[in-house]
């Protein structure tokens, strides 16, 4: 019985098993994939800044229905894991709440996560404009979708699967599991930020950096304030910005990157 987490009673085996399986089906593979794709980068002729990562594109060019439908089902599909993350905490007699996404405090997510989309987002744009110019990142495309009626709306549930399903599963998930297997708070904050850069490798080392102090911050603040909900606020309105601001903007403004 020594082996069992004191409140759930689970076998920490069976904890450990679970979440390598969770990143294994989710954004653990994506970070062995951004790696192998980052490779190939660095191993193509010339420089970072002279390829491109295209993160919403379109899977059926010339044919919007069909197109849309193949947005719409990997926007659900993505959001699998979630779902499995949610099971999961229910067997141990948790749930979403535990972790702090729900909508028990809509005022306090909403406000502080638009403060940190505000702080972070500035920032952001600032560091890979500037990891862009040195060589360090590849030039980040956010969407390259056909210009019909659906092209807006799909960015924006695009960045809200983003949001939850890495803030759910990365920071709230993780970082519970982990500190139920022992590890201390710090080492728990680690993993869970090296594994955000991992997969964000594709974009290059600008990328991986900018978003591992972005994983940090977030990790920080879930220890401080035990809710996943102010983060999924502030990554869907990052990326959400980044998004349908480049459909707006790009080509139209001298200082955003283009391929």
């Amino acid at each position: 019985m020594a082996d069992l987490y004191p409140q759930e009673g689970v076998p920490r085996r069976i904890l450990r098993s679970e979440t390598v399986l969770v990143l294994a089906l989710s954004l653990g593979a994506s970070g062995v994939s951004a790696l192998i794709s980052f490779v190939g980068s660095l191993t193509k002729p010339g420089g970072l800044k002279d390829q491109a990562a295209t993160l919403n594109g379109s899977y059926a060019p010339g044919r919007p229905w069909l197109d849309l439908a193949w947005q719409l089902f990997g926007i659900t599909t993505a959001l699998v894991p979630v779902a499995l993350v949610a099971h999961l905490l229910i067997r141990e007699g948790a749930n979403l709440r535990t972790i702090g996404f729900d909508r028990t405090r809509p005022g306090f997510d909403l406000g502080r996560g638009t403060l940190i989309a505000a702080g972070i987002g500035s920032a952001g744009l600032a560091f890979y404009l500037v990891a862009r110019a040195t060589g360090f990142n590849l030039t980040v495309v956010p969407e390259s979708l056909p210009d019909v009626w659906w092209k807006i709306p799909v960015l924006i549930l695009s960045a809200l699967q983003n949001s939850v399903l890495e803030e759910v599963i990365v920071v709230g998930y993780l970082l519970r599991r982990l500190g139920q297997l022992g590890w201390t708070p710090m080492a728990a904050l680690v993993a869970s930020s090296v594994l955000r850069g991992s997969y964000h490798l594709y974009q290059g080392i600008g990328g991986f950096i900018g978003n591992m102090v972005m994983g940090v911050v977030f990790a920080l603040l879930y220890q401080r304030w035990g809710r996943v909900g102010p983060l999924v606020v502030a990554h869907a309105l990052l990326d959400i910005g980044a998004f349908v601001g480049y459909a707006l903007l790009a080509g139209k403004v001298g200082w955003l990157p283009t391929p």
